[in-house]
């Protein structure tokens, strides 16, 4: 359960928080963001706790502003394109997404995988964009998931290109839970993982966060070096055997870097 769900809940009406309104609404959102098939006004309820009044004008101000939307069919609500939208990094009228979708499509058609596009948020990578593989079978996620940085390759990537004090106080303020077998959950192992990352220029993911899925994924850089997101292709473990990781990394290298330059133009 959400750290902000969990709060509202044990404050009982929220009172003790100084923004219980707020709070709520923050919570409302992290319930809809965890159904990918949306909520009724009732599982919202459930989910947070919050009352039926509350919820009510919580997701018709939501409705209003654009940052949810109600499906008619179902009744179900779902968050809408903007909070992503608001979240990305933007550069003038142009955002990351705009500038990314090009690459992204090569990189898709050279792999013939998934591409995604992801940014950090915390200790979290969060998928801004998403292009399906050309394979009848393919590995999909959906844009807006939240996934540990250190379990999967955009969040190693992103990881890895960071100054190293930053990736020091980063590492020590992680916990780093099992998620497969193949999971670091030593700050030995992500630390030597992430150096070989960045000698390299791409990272890997072998079946770190989901097993029988493998990812390789480059950073993409602003002026000053930093990782500003992460071009990644992923693919099922039995399409994407070790021999092929060299190649894909640089197609992603390339991906990454024609982002940051039509990033910088």
């Amino acid at each position: 359960m959400h750290d902000t769900l969990s709060l509202v809940q044990r404050s009982g009406d929220a009172g003790s928080l100084p923004a219980p309104t707020v709070a709520k609404t923050m919570a409302v959102l992290e319930a809809l963001g965890g159904s990918q098939a949306g909520l009724t006004q009732a599982e919202v309820v459930q989910q947070t706790g919050c009352s039926v009044n509350l919820v009510f004008r919580v997701l018709a101000t939501l409705v209003t502003l654009g940052y949810v939307r109600r499906e008619e069919g179902t009744r179900r609500y779902v968050l809408s394109g903007r909070l992503l939208e608001s979240m990305q990094p933007h550069r003038g009228d142009r955002s990351l997404v705009a500038c990314s979708l090009p690459a992204m499509k090569w990189l898709r058609d050279e792999s013939r995988e998934t591409v995604q596009l992801m940014i950090r948020s915390g200790e979290q990578g969060v998928v801004l964009e998403q292009v399906s593989g050309l394979e009848s079978l393919q590995v999909m996620g959906r844009v807006g998931m939240q996934i540990p940085l250190y379990s999967c390759a955009p969040g190693k990537a992103l990881l890895a290109w960071l100054p190293s004090r930053e990736l020091a106080e980063w590492i020590g303020g992680i916990r780093l839970n099992a998620f497969t077998k193949r999971t670091l959950t030593t700050t030995t192992a992500l630390e030597a993982d992430l150096t070989v990352a960045r000698s390299r220029g791409y990272a890997v993911d072998h079946e770190e966060g989901l097993v029988g899925i493998r990812c390789v994924a480059a950073p993409i850089l602003d002026a000053a070096s930093r990782p500003l997101a992460a071009i990644t292709v992923m693919a099922p473990a039995k399409r994407l055997p070790k021999k092929r990781i060299p190649t894909l990394g640089r197609l992603c290298i390339k991906a990454a870097a024609r982002i940051a330059k039509e990033w910088h133009t």
